[in-house]
C-alpha cells in the first residue's frame, strides 16, 4: 500500500467518524466527498482495515443500503445488530427507508478533509 493510499484511508476514517448515530452513508458518497467519484471500492478497502481505529464502519453501506461489508465484522450479524441498536430497520440485509437515515457528507460537511 502506498503513502497516497494511507492518506486517503485516513481521510475516509475522518469522514466516517463524523457519521451521526442512527445515520448511514455509502462508500460512494464518501468517495465523492473526498474527490474520488469512482473510489467507492477504495473506501470499502479502507473500511475493511478500520477495526483497530475508532471508526463506526457499520454505518457505511452500499448505495442501495445493503450491508455488503457485514462479513468483515465478528459474528454473523454484528453489523446489523449495531445498526438496529441505533434505530435503523433492516430486512434481508438491506436498510429500510434509506432516504430517511442517509447522511450525505457533501450536504452535511462544510469543510474538506
Amino acid at each position: 500500500m502506498s503513502t497516497t493510499d494511507d492518506n486517503f484511508f485516513e481521510r475516509v476514517y475522518k469522514v466516517a467518524q463524523l457519521i451521526p448515530e442512527g445515520k448511514v452513508t455509502s462508500y460512494g458518497a464518501i468517495a465523492s466527498f473526498l474527490g474520488m467519484a469512482k473510489g467507492a471500492r477504495m473506501v470499502g478497502w479502507a473500511m475493511n482495515g478500520s477495526q483497530a481505529k475508532d471508526v463506526p464502519a457499520h454505518r457505511v453501506v452500499n448505495k442501495k443500503g445493503l450491508l455488503t461489508g457485514k462479513h468483515h465484522f465478528e459474528g454473523t450479524n454484528l453489523m446489523q445488530q449495531l445498526l438496529e441498536n441505533e434505530g435503523i430497520v433492516i430486512i434481508d440485509n438491506q436498510i429500510q427507508n434509506l432516504e430517511t437515515c442517509f447522511w450525505d457528507p457533501m450536504k452535511e460537511l462544510n469543510t474538506s478533509i
